[in-house]
């Protein structure tokens, strides 16, 4: 690591750690090296946030992780090494998570020290009573994150669950699957089917749990499983036909006058064909202490039987049953959007060994053999080109619309596809850590995490359920009690009631609509961390660009030098030296042009970043420096003979870099960044949409950042900008009122990134890191995508609110109705399984947003 990134790097986490006992916003603030451990020490690191509060949550400093470890080491100290009883800890981003952790846990009674170690993802824990450690995860679980026993025997898998109606449903399996001892986590997801388990037992034992749940679950990668599924629904859809047909007999006995009997055992058989499978999950919820849907049904139909309501209670099987097929069937087209991704990638390689081709299956090649990817084929693999020059169509992974030229030593996505041109790759990731495989990693775990609308109506609908079941209760017994009119009808609009306590088109507005938005967005390139982060950035009013990199390509080129000397070749060679080092865009454009030139750096030493102004080294025991005119001021080293060069060229749009010693200045580089073509677009689009204000945060000086402005239509800039003064740009545009998004490569910015509402990094296909530590990553290189993302992030909150409304509504309407005789048994049931239906398909409208 070169001394410029060591100094900005201890910039950032000194200011970090000065804020880590707050949960207050936090993000990446070290170098990719460091992310990149943090990430192979935590590969299940969820990316929720990190505590209720916080905004852009990411990883943060080793420095931070070592002084965690040296507290754990001294508050183990002197405890019995055997009490010690590690854990290991998920959905923790930052070290403010760790703090939250120990102060929640310290708290608890019998707890001796607890110490967690976010580098890890550890905990240690030391308790006087054994028995206290068995409760350790479900108080883990109260604030927010996931903690397993460490324990080689534990296995993480994932499970599709099939025959779940509803957000209800996955509670009924948590309930049923965290009395098992063998359990150690699990989170049921309604939206995306999915079920994420940690435990120590065997597949088939957890396959049997959930069918005892009175469901069905297979491993998700399970070819038999998803055929099994598929038989199942036929089943289902058959059972529906079904009762249907009897139904409809029934109800021509009975307008026939035939026998009364016939028509009521033709009722009677409807209902056991299509309500033998909420029956049998109602049986399970109610034995797993779940009020879901199931049981409100169930009792509703076996209620209408028992006070004569044959028909009624058919009628509520049957629309029940419809009703859930119908769900399913829609909800299952959400729910593809994202295993559609895993169809990208082919499931075979043409493998070159020697001179032979062998066809071999993905997961048996390894890194560094060599595969052939023909003309109009899917690349396998992730991988670096050894020969040929093709066309890649990145759309997959990027979303860019036009392909990419590729040629030897590019790298190149599994994927991707080669348009023209016969490729011969070697291979640099396995097919478990491609680009593409992470892309589906995280947008699994994004459909997976909360947000905050969801959560609430989640809290509101365990309120209601209860609250209106109860109140069911008390219709059909008081009233009648009282005196006020029959048992049967009160009994009647009981079970009425009944089912209009059930909440279902409700609890699904939010997850699902946020499942669809995901989904599209993944499609096309962007990856939105999170419900939480899709909220924030359909209410951003304000946006902050970096400059270098984001709204220009980042490759900046020495467009002119003045030797003030006369020694041209001397001044390059000086400037070569002290800038061989710094990774700064502007650095390499300066050793770029010096080795263009064949000139070579002196013998240098002692060299030092000065942050935020330029470098020095030590050549033949002179300090030279190389910087913008503002280092030299601080120097007390005169520009007068130089400065209205300098301000003619940064009015040109050049950014200056003076070199000199303490005494005099020697020459000057004036180097220029294009700016990309897609920017201005871009920013044109963002303005059509609606953003309020663009803005460009920039180290350059006023004349460059006012060029670069005007050229893309920047609304406002702050310019000559230290690492930190951009965090301070960050704060000032939040404190006039606005919610603001930070724009940037997601290394180099990430103290702003953190600072912003809302943190989107560019390029993340290009850099693991990228792709860790944002809320949004744009995998291209450029901002074509953020207008959609920022349309699509705005129309998902629109269609959340209809949702809502619409299902509240519906549920009002059914209340005021039942008391007066209007809504019958069958109209309730109606409106429920149509609101719930109605709300999916408006859902259902984001996926197909261009």
């Amino acid at each position: 690591m070169s001394q410029i990134e060591k100094d900005q790097q201890s910039s950032c986490c000194s200011n970090k750690l000065d804020n880590a006992e707050a949960p207050q916003t936090t993000n990446s603030c070290c170098s990719g090296e460091e992310t990149k451990m943090n990430q192979d020490k935590d590969k299940n690191k969820s990316a929720s946030p990190c505590c209720e509060k916080e905004t852009s949550t990411t990883s943060c400093c080793s420095s931070n992780n070592e002084s965690t470890k040296n507290t754990q080491e001294e508050g183990n100290e002197g405890n019995d090494k055997h009490n010690i009883v590690e854990y290991n800890i998920r959905g923790m981003d930052c070290p403010s998570c760790a703090v939250t952790i120990e102060k929640g846990l310290r708290k608890t009674d019998g707890i001796q020290t607890v110490q967690v170690n976010y580098g890890t993802g550890k905990m240690a824990v030391v308790a006087e009573d054994p028995s206290i450690y068995s409760t350790i995860p479900k108080q883990v679980r109260k604030l927010g994150f996931e903690a397993a026993l460490v324990d080689s025997n534990i296995s993480q898998e994932t499970y599709r669950i099939e025959g779940m109606d509803c957000g209800s449903c996955a509670k009924t399996i948590e309930n049923h699957l965290s009395k098992n001892p063998n359990v150690h986590t699990v989170r049921v997801n309604f939206s995306t089917g999915n079920m994420r388990i940690e435990h120590a037992t065997t597949s088939k034992d957890i396959v049997k749990e959930v069918q005892k749940a009175g469901f069905d679950a297979g491993l998700e990668s399970s070819e038999q499983n998803n055929k099994q599924a598929a038989d199942k629904k036929m089943l289902l859809g058959s059972a529906t036909t079904l009762s249907g047909i009897f139904l409809a007999l029934g109800a021509i006995a009975s307008f026939a006058n035939l026998v009364s009997s016939l028509s009521m055992v033709l009722y009677g058989t409807a209902i056991l064909i299509g309500g033998f499978k909420p029956a049998r999950s109602a049986f399970y919820a109610i034995k797993s202490r779940s009020l879901d849907m199931n049981v409100l049904m169930a009792s509703a139909a076996i209620g209408a039987a028992f006070i004569g309501e044959w028909f009624e209670g058919a009628m509520v099987v049957w629309l029940f049953a419809l009703g859930n097929t119908l769900q399913s069937r829609s909800i299952e087209r959400t729910r593809d959007s994202i295993r559609s991704l895993m169809n990208l990638t082919p499931s075979e390689a043409t493998v070159k060994i020697g001179e032979q081709l062998i066809r071999k299956a993905v997961k048996e090649v390894e890194i560094n053999d060599i595969i052939i990817v023909k003309p109009g084929e899917k690349i396998p693999l992730d991988g670096e080109i050894l020969t040929g020059i093709s066309s890649i169509n990145q759309a997959p992974i990027t979303g860019e619309s036009l392909p990419v030229e590729k040629q030897q030593g590019d790298t190149v996505y599994a994927g991707t596809v080669n348009e023209n041109g016969s490729l011969e790759i070697k291979v640099t990731k396995l097919v478990e850590d491609t680009t593409i495989a992470k892309i589906i990693h995280l947008v699994e775990e994004a459909q997976e995490q909360k947000a905050p609308t969801q959560a609430y109506v989640d809290r509101f609908a365990s309120v209601y359920t209860p609250i209106v079941f109860v109140l069911a209760l008390f219709v059909m017994v008081l009233p009648p009690l009282l005196g006020f009119g029959t048992w049967g009808d009160w009994l009647y609009k009981g079970l009425a009631l009944l089912v209009v306590a059930c909440p279902c088109a409700l609890v699904i507005s939010t997850p699902v609509a946020i499942v669809s938005a995901i989904g599209n967005a993944a499609k096309r390139g962007v990856l939105i961390k999170g419900g939480t982060f899709l909220e924030k950035a359909g209410v951003i009013q304000a946006i902050a660009f970096d400059k270098t990199g984001t709204l220009t390509e980042g490759k900046p080129k020495v467009t002119e030098v003045i030797s003030l000397n006369d020694n041209r070749e001397e001044l390059i060679a000086i400037a070569r030296t002290i800038e061989e080092y710094s990774t700064h865009p502007i650095a390499k454009a300066i050793t770029t042009y010096a080795e263009e030139r064949d000139i070579l750096a002196k013998n240098g030493e002692a060299f030092q970043a000065i942050a935020g102004k330029g470098a020095q080294a030590t050549i033949d025991g002179v300090e030279y420096f190389a910087g913008n005119p503002k280092l030299f001021k601080e120097l007390n080293v005169t520009l007068e003979q130089i400065e209205e060069r300098i301000h003619a060229l940064q009015g040109t749009g050049n950014t200056m870099v003076v070199v000199g010693t303490h005494k005099k200045i020697l020459g000057i580089f004036a180097v220029a960044d294009t700016i990309r073509d897609i920017t201005v677009h871009s920013i044109k689009t963002l303005k059509a949409v609606g953003m309020n204000e663009m803005v460009m945060l920039t180290g350059d000086n006023e004349e460059t950042a006012t060029k670069i402005a005007n050229d893309t239509g920047i609304d406002r800039y702050f310019a000559e900008l230290l690492p930190e003064d951009k965090v301070s740009a960050i704060k000032k545009l939040q404190h006039e009122g606005k919610r603001v998004a930070m724009v940037g490569d997601g290394i180099n910015d990430a103290p702003a990134l953190a600072t912003a509402d809302l943190g989107i990094a560019m390029g993340g296909a290009g850099t693991d890191t990228a792709m860790e530590t944002a809320d949004i990553v744009l995998m291209a290189d450029n901002l074509e995508k953020l207008p959609h993302t920022i349309r699509l992030s705005r129309r998902a909150l629109t269609i959340i609110k209809q949702n809502i409304w619409f299902s509240v509504i519906t549920k009002l309407a059914a209340l005021v109705l039942i008391f007066p005789g209007f809504l019958t048994l069958w109209m309730a049931v109606l409106s429920d399984t149509g609101a719930a239906l109605v709300v999916i398909l408006n859902s259902m409208r984001l996926l197909r947003q261009k």
